[in-house]
């Protein structure tokens, strides 16, 4: 008898539970019993891959039990107030991310400077850099770091760039070389592109991502493998591995946060379509995104609270 793959999907899904079960919800263990004072721990929600209104996006985040929400900076100005009135609405925080897509410096730079200082202005948690392109020369992006810098200190909004394929830290080696320049530089650290970019587990520059850890106050908690920055299902036994290896790089930054007594922040940046894998023809997504990050966002509250 034959199925469909709509049938097939359903029926391996229900036949793996037990399995896809076990295995990121074996991470929801808390790391450590206690924490110094100051201390707090706050997730948020991407809109990336959600099609309903901003409303719509926030009722659902919040209803998930989120803390807040990261998106894109809107470019738009009437998509702005429409924004912040579900924001308020809904009782959530926000980070904002920021960037250019332009290829010429001088271009670029004045974008990436407008929408930092009009984003910082409504006082996010933070603003989360997708800084440079990875062609640009080591002092264009020390450039845009700097003034980065600069503004985080007058405003009080915490700047994080991120480690991102195509941008400024699309590498660990260079990363670590802008760090050594650059004494006040933060991250995002969103190491499933790095796992990606080196083709690794990166077992071969302890020492880069040691520094880059310690340099370390946001998290995109998406994982990934030394094939792509994103497995289809991290709930998946096959995965079991690479989930192990990104908790442990994430433990030690939370270890930090909580020994210091500060405020600790991760995105649940698990994608739709093109980053999840589809079936061939039908484009049909293997796994649900939404579902995925709401998992993910659970494990980390029990693990990191």
């Amino acid at each position: 008898m034959s199925i469909s793959r709509r049938q097939f999907i359903s029926t391996s899904a229900a036949a793996g539970t037990g399995l896809i079960m076990s295995s990121l919800t074996s991470n929801a263990n808390p790391i450590m019993k206690s924490s110094q004072t100051g201390y707090s721990l706050l997730i948020f929600a991407t809109n990336w891959g959600f099609s309903g209104s901003w409303d719509e996006f926030c009722s659902t985040v919040k209803k998930a039990g989120y803390d807040g929400v990261e998106v894109w900076w809107p470019s738009d100005e009437k998509e702005k107030p429409v924004l912040f009135d579900a924001l308020h609405k809904h009782d959530l925080k926000y980070g904002f991310l920021f960037g250019s897509g332009e290829k010429d410096f001088t271009k670029h730079e004045i974008q990436f400077k407008k929408q930092l200082v009009d984003a910082c202005k409504t006082k996010p948690v933070y603003m989360n850099g997708h800084s440079g392109k990875d062609y640009f020369t080591a002092d264009q992006k020390e450039k845009l770091i700097v003034y980065a810098n600069g503004l985080s200190a007058e405003t009080g909004v915490p700047i994080y760039h991120e480690t991102h394929r195509g941008r400024a830290l699309y590498s660990a080696p260079v990363t670590v070389e802008l760090m050594k320049k650059i004494p006040g530089l933060r991250l995002t650290l969103d190491i499933s592109h790095w796992c990606n970019v080196h083709e690794s587990y990166l077992g071969d520059q302890e020492e880069s991502i040691a520094l880059a850890l310690d340099r370390t106050d946001h998290i995109h908690a998406r994982i990934g493998h030394p094939e792509g920055p994103q497995v289809n299902d991290p709930r998946a036994p096959e995965w079991k591995q690479a989930v192990e290896i990104h908790f442990a790089w994430w433990d030690k930054v939370v270890e930090a946060k909580k020994k210091a007594g500060k405020k600790m922040t991760f995105l649940t940046e698990f994608g739709p379509p093109d980053y999840m894998p589809t079936l061939p023809y039908t484009r049909q997504p293997v796994a649900n995104q939404w579902d995925i990050n709401v998992h993910m966002m659970e494990v980390l509250r029990k693990r990191y609270a």
